[in-house]
């Protein structure tokens, strides 16, 4: 049964990577940038601009061998890092079961340069045994993210047993690359604004009516409010046809996120909708660990051009 649930968590894992990367080829002559009703493009930056402040991304990037938890039997040591061709950047990791269970070790959140990534790590380690794995970061939302250079990479941590009951959540871990005093942090928030309340703002950046599912919708979120937040999407119409948005965000307090709305092509197929003409949606805005609700924004209305 261990070793079904480790192939499936594998197969997986190669799924979601692969669909990542398709859905980030789409050419940036394919993609819209967003207006609001008032026109607002105040903020947006050329392609060109946006180009010219970005540094040539370091080649031989390497951290200190180092443990990044040790408790409860459980330890993980971070002992490299790999800059793989085919999966991207990633932190090499060796896990250690010294407790009387079998143990999965996966990651409540990874942040790197203050950007929240999605995370694919999860390993199970039986009693008394060890584990070579790598937590790759995802080289699409890296690069949308604007990225070049990983200078810090924040972890944290969990693991839970056969039973799914937990011996720990959220332990915090924290790497410094070689890199770390050269990483950008200036935020990639040039776009048109859609909402900027009590320390929540969301950016609208482009439309992308070719992506892989159908269409995408590039945000940039920022959180300042001094709670970890869950942003979703709600209430969504393109064209004035009602629309499924595909769109969760977690942005812990002092970061930031760029991730995308997604609207699958058989509802945009089912509506003989051809180009994006206008979006209407709102947004849900809760805590992320009490699920009290922050905002349920009014009714915002863009397009793309």
């Amino acid at each position: 049964m261990k070793k079904r649930k480790k192939t499936v968590a594998v197969i997986l894992t190669m799924v979601i990577f692969a669909a990542m990367a398709l859905g980030s080829g789409s050419s940036d002559g394919d993609k819209k940038e967003i207006v609001t009703s008032k026109e607002d493009t105040s903020q947006t930056e050329s392609k060109e601009e946006v180009e010219s402040v970005k540094e040539e991304k370091a080649s031989d990037i390497t951290i200190e061998e180092q443990v990044l938890l040790d408790r409860d039997g459980i330890k993980i040591t971070a002992t490299g890092y790999d800059q793989d061709s085919i999966w991207g950047d990633g932190i090499k990791l060796l896990i250690e079961n010294d407790s009387d269970k079998d143990y999965t070790v996966g990651c409540d959140a990874l942040i790197v340069n203050d950007y929240m990534i999605s995370d694919l790590f999860v390993e199970e380690v039986a009693s008394g045994k060890k584990s070579n794995d790598t937590m790759h970061l995802s080289s699409a939302e890296l690069k949308a993210a604007g990225i070049d250079n990983v200078g810090k990479v924040e972890m944290y941590f969990h693991a839970y047993d056969q039973d799914y009951e937990y011996l720990f959540k959220n332990e915090y871990s924290e790497i410094k690359t070689s890199e770390y005093d050269n990483m950008d942090t200036t935020p990639n928030d040039a776009g048109t604004e859609l909402y900027n309340e009590d320390g929540i703002k969301i950016v609208g950046k482009t439309v992308d009516e070719n992506s892989f599912w159908g269409m995408a919708i590039l945000l940039y979120c920022e959180n300042t409010s001094g709670k970890n937040v869950c942003i979703q999407g709600d209430d969504m119409s393109v064209n004035g046809f009602m629309m499924s948005p595909y769109f969760s965000t977690t942005v812990y307090d002092g970061k930031k996120s760029i991730d995308e709305i997604t609207v699958f092509s058989s509802d945009i197929e089912e509506n003989g909708i051809e180009s994006i003409d206008e979006v209407e949606l709102k947004f849900h805005i809760f805590e992320d660990d009490t699920y009290d609700t922050i905002k349920d924004t009014d009714p915002i209305t863009f397009s793309a051009q």
